[in-house]
């Protein structure tokens, strides 16, 4: 297992520094020095000396991959390709363009951002596991169509429709809840749930009706006529039988969400004022603050070949069979 997870890092690492130089080499290709420091002094006019000080404040005044003016190693080391992309493989992130320290600002908002995600992230499996469940249990019935019509109709709705549909209905005309903001500590219950109910109604029918396929598939296996032969109801045949049997192609599409988690949600976190990381990648790109960006692309990166390794040896753990191989 130590070997097989050795090599998965291993054909990770490429990957993360291919994608590391083709962001750098897109963002300074395309937004060179000069014009960030001209969107960020945000002047009509600007001098050729505001323009050097801004440069030079943030790092930006030196050569893009070699210093023909520094001796032996400090070549390659004094550049912005080293200060700006080759600190991010050891986790530096530096200060941003607008000189805030990017490291702590992730740390102060990866709490709210779990804080939705990882209840929302719970609820829409549990419930698709149900619904799914449900319908193969009650299959070629009148309940089964109506589950599978409502799926379709949840699928068909946008999520901002959710969003701006659940705070005008439940909080700015019901007030059940606030409309927006956060609070630390056991107080953001009233601020999250709402979040968190829009997150998994969001993604519940698309799971359910993959959930069904999966379940579909299980309940025509002998093992399940076999079940039945021995009495066993339709409850125990779905719950005790055909969940744990399709729980591995589940595992696939689940555990290489989680790291996702961390990232946070754009729209909801932007939309329900939460400070989580969604938001704050949301506002670096308004702002055009590119250091920030760069950082949320590498971790993008990062988390999800984390989850892709994490389902490999989930996958090797749950079943035997590739265990062995």
């Amino acid at each position: 297992m130590l070997i097989y997870l050795l090599r998965k890092i291993l054909y990770a690492i490429p990957v993360i520094l291919a994608v590391n130089v083709l962001t750098f080499m897109l963002f300074f290709k395309l937004n060179s020095p000069d014009d960030m420091a001209r969107m960020q002094l945000g002047q009509k006019y600007i001098t050729t000396e505001a323009l050097m000080g801004w440069k030079k404040a943030h790092g930006y005044d030196k050569p893009v991959f070699y210093n023909t003016q520094a001796s032996s190693w400090h070549a390659f080391t004094d550049t912005l390709f080293f200060e700006k992309s080759v600190k991010l493989l050891i986790f530096d992130f530096g200060l941003s363009d607008s000189n805030r320290d990017i490291g702590q600002d992730l740390k102060t908002r990866m709490g709210p951002s779990l804080a939705v995600a990882i209840p929302s992230f719970i609820l829409s499996i549990v419930l698709s596991i149900v619904i799914a469940l449900f319908m193969v249990l009650y299959r070629n019935t009148g309940f089964e169509k109506f589950l599978i019509v409502s799926c379709i109709i949840l699928m068909s709705i946008s999520t901002l429709f959710y969003i701006i549909g659940g705070q005008f209905l439940v909080a700015k005309t019901w007030h059940w809840v606030p409309l927006s903001g956060y609070m630390p500590g056991w107080g953001q219950f009233k601020f999250i749930i709402l979040p968190v109910v829009i997150a998994a109604l969001s993604g519940l029918g698309a799971n359910a009706r993959w959930y069904r396929a999966i379940f579909l598939e299980e309940i025509n296996k002998e093992y399940v006529q076999l079940a039945k032969a021995k009495g066993l109801s339709g409850f125990q045949i779905a719950f005790y039988h055909v969940l744990p049997n399709g729980a591995l192609p589940i595992l696939t599409g689940v555990v290489v969400l989680i790291p996702s988690l961390f990232m946070g949600s754009l729209l909801l976190e932007s939309f329900f004022g939460i400070p989580g990381l969604g938001s704050y990648t949301i506002d670096a790109i308004l702002q055009q603050d590119f250091a920030i960006v760069r950082v949320m692309v590498y971790l993008g990166t990062v988390l999800y070949l984390l989850g892709l390794i994490l389902t490999d040896l989930t996958y090797s753990y749950v079943d035997p069979r590739v265990r062995l191989e």
